[in-house]
């Protein structure tokens, strides 16, 4: 144990009493961190150079129109607005990235670098990225085991049977996506910041001094982690899924379909509310409700080495607000 001088606390009661929850999250990039704040936002990249920072203020569309800063609406305005600035934080930091040479570009690239200036090409491409993101995962969470469930009809007339098909392959997929991706030599880096950047979020909500040696030693899971918001989504879309075609059985795949592309919003919406409860909240029922997503980073977070801690405490030192407390939770 440490003793303060002149005191008979120690130094890990005194830290047990500065902890709290803090608002700041944060995405892994390629060989990076971005960190997100009440009033900033901070992308640090290790460049070959060395470490490469950009700061930006946060613009939320909430401030421009209240409305959708109301609970359940806020939900998917949040996620999409957190899918497009995570695009363009892995495109910068994947200009620092060293690539082979790749030789000229395409006919098509040089198209459209003499037609469109650099910052329309880039709202292009995160566009383009944001809706190739959504279509993927609609296509593979969705689609994919709707389709496959629906020919369970062949077999019995169930709802029931074939909700739960529906319900299993969406799992199954999902884990099957999780560990086929966390294999991945590249990928592996990433999860690995991914760890760095939970275990300085942790350092930074116990009240310790955000060191490497602090940060080393804090668990790399999460309750507040994006993994298990999508882990969430899925489990609350095959209860709202059950319900609806229990009270009201859809033969038609197409039906099927389009009735839970309407529901996806709302589904999205109390996903986001929970998550909120659940991380704002340290009790034995928040808790045990956090496990399954916590046990979901198993295959998403690594343990980082010193240089990826050094980059998450870079990047979380600049969003922490200067009003004390701005980012509780």
């Amino acid at each position: 144990m440490i003793f303060r001088k002149g005191t008979d606390l120690t130094m890990e009661e005194k830290n047990t009493k500065t902890k709290f929850r803090t608002t700041i999250g944060g995405q892994a990039l390629i060989e990076g961190i971005m960190m997100r704040g009440p009033e900033k936002q901070a992308i640090v990249v290790r460049s070959p150079e060395g470490l490469v920072v950009k700061e930006e203020e946060l613009k939320l569309i909430r401030d421009r129109h209240p409305i959708l800063g109301l609970p359940i609406l806020r939900g998917s305005v949040t996620f999409l607005d957190s899918m497009v600035k995570g695009v363009k934080a892995l495109m910068f930091s994947a200009d620092y990235y060293p690539e082979e040479d790749l030789g000229e570009p395409g006919k098509f690239e040089q198209w459209l670098d003499k037609r469109l200036s650099n910052e329309t090409m880039e709202k292009v491409v995160i566009g383009f990225s944001v809706v190739m993101a959504v279509c993927f995962s609609l296509l593979l969470f969705m689609l994919i085991p709707t389709a496959a469930a629906s020919l369970v009809q062949y077999v019995t007339d169930s709802e029931v049977v074939r909700n739960l098909v529906d319900a299993v392959l969406r799992i199954v997929i999902f884990m099957g996506y999780l560990i086929l991706v966390s294999r991945m030599k590249d990928i592996r880096r990433v999860f690995a910041y991914h760890g760095a950047e939970h275990k300085t979020i942790f350092c930074y909500e116990k009240g310790l001094e955000l060191t490497v040696e602090n940060v080393r030693v804090q668990p790399k899971h999460h309750p507040r982690c994006g993994t298990s918001f999508l882990f969430v989504v899925i489990i609350v879309a095959i209860l709202f899924h059950s319900v609806v075609f229990a009270l009201w059985p859809v033969e038609s795949l197409l039906l099927r379909i389009a009735i839970q592309l309407l529901l996806l919003p709302l589904v999205v919406g109390i996903t986001y509310e929970f998550n909120r409860y659940v991380g704002g909240h340290d009790n034995p029922v928040t808790n045990f409700l956090a496990r399954p997503g916590m046990w979901m980073q198993n295959f998403t977070t690594n343990e980082p080495d010193d240089s990826m801690i050094e980059v998450a405490i870079e990047a979380m030192k600049r969003v922490i607000p200067a009003e004390k407390g701005k980012d509780r939770w």
